[in-house]
This record gives C-alpha cells, sequence and structure tokens, in this order.
C-alpha cells in the first residue's frame, strides 16, 4: 500500500511539473491573430478528427454550431486551452490507475486471484478514464497555426507512443475477458497491457521533457 501511495503522488508531482508544457499559450496566439491584417482562421494541417469537427468544411462549420470567424476563433482557442488541460488531468489520473492495476494483474498471475472483482471493476474505470482523455485530445479545436518542428522533439516523440498505446489498450481490452478461455489469449493480454502501460509511461516523460 506505501507503494501504491507512492507512485500516486509520484504522478501528481509530474502532473504539476508539466500542466502547462503540452497546452498552447492562448494569450500569445490570440495576440498575434488579431495583430495580423488578414488573419488565418485555421492551420494548414490539423488531426483529421480535428477537420472533422473544426475544419473550414467541418460538422460544426456546416450545422452553424461554430461558425468560422474572429470571433469564434478566440473562444475555440480557450476551449482548446481546457480541454488540453483536462486530457492532461485525466492522463495522470489515468496513469494511476494503471499503476495500481498492474500491481493486481501481477498478484493473479501468481496465482492471488482474490483482487479477480477489483481488476476487473478498476480496468472499466481505467478504461473509460483512457479513453475519454484520448477523446480530449483528438477533438479539440486547433491551434490557429501548425508549431510542428523538423527533426525529433517531445512532441513527435508523444505522438509517436500514442500510436503504440492505444492500439495496445484496445488489444488489451478485447482480450481481457477471453484471457480466461485459453493461455494463450492470456499471454496476448499480458503482453498488450504492458505495452500499453509502458508506451504510455514514456509519452508521458516525453511531454515533461523539452528539447
Amino acid at each position: 500500500m506505501p507503494q501504491i501511495k507512492k507512485n500516486f503522488l509520484l504522478s501528481l508531482l509530474a502532473l504539476v511539473i508539466s500542466i502547462n508544457c503540452f497546452t498552447q499559450d492562448f494569450t500569445e496566439e490570440f495576440e498575434n491573430l488579431i495583430n495580423t491584417e488578414k488573419p488565418s482562421l485555421l492551420p494548414e494541417k490539423m488531426l483529421i478528427t480535428q477537420r472533422i469537427l473544426w475544419g473550414e468544411k467541418g460538422l460544426f462549420r456546416k450545422t452553424g454550431i461554430a461558425k468560422l470567424s474572429l470571433e469564434n476563433r478566440e473562444k475555440e482557442l480557450i476551449v482548446r486551452e481546457k480541454m488540453l488541460k483536462a486530457h492532461q488531468i485525466i492522463g495522470y489520473i489515468t496513469f494511476a490507475g494503471m499503476i495500481y492495476q498492474g500491481i493486481l494483474g501481477g498478484k493473479m498471475y501468481n496465482g492471488d486471484y482474490s483482487v479477480y472483482n477489483t481488476h476487473k471493476t478498476l480496468g472499466k474505470v481505467v478504461t473509460a478514464s483512457y479513453f475519454t482523455g484520448a477523446g480530449l485530445s483528438l477533438f479539440t479545436p486547433p491551434p490557429l497555426v501548425s508549431r510542428e518542428r523538423e527533426g525529433l522533439n517531445n512532441i513527435k516523440l508523444h505522438k509517436i507512443f500514442a500510436n503504440i498505446h492505444i492500439p495496445a489498450m484496445i488489444i488489451t481490452n478485447v482480450y481481457a475477458d477471453k484471457q480466461h478461455q485459453d493461455d494463450k489469449y492470456r499471454e496476448i493480454h499480458k503482453v498488450s497491457a504492458y505495452t500499453a502501460f509502458a508506451s504510455y509511461s514514456f509519452a508521458m516523460i516525453s511531454i515533461i521533457l523539452d528539447f
């Protein structure tokens, strides 16, 4: 139990250190926008999920929910900032849950099935928080400009690891119930769970780093 508390406190400490690393500086972005003679309201590059909702011909534009205008883009950048901060907070809560989940999973693999119900319930909670956090990142309004830097950097690393832990998380859940049917399924569930945890951990570390 002390080790679990220690890991949880370390996760919270990392949250405090990195809470502003991934979010955009809204004030600076908006000042750049209003000081431009002919402002570009949308970046050239954005995620496909962002383009579907927030693109020039996105769902929110066509339905009139959020028309593409200077005033609305100001509001969208505020929403973006809040969504990305929520994404970080939920991410660290998910990480703490993953640590505890791994401890319980290790006990089960060593033959202690008294924690099975707790492990299963926590698995559902972690899954819900994980995909909620992912959704907040994928569907957030786009920034004003694409800030891609050449070479390897912390944001690119974060995306690379995300491309690993997202499918690993899906596979882990697919085989969560099947693991009791066959040892092969059990091994797939175990490997995918550890892969998801490891890549998720590196994804968070990459955000803390700044290079």
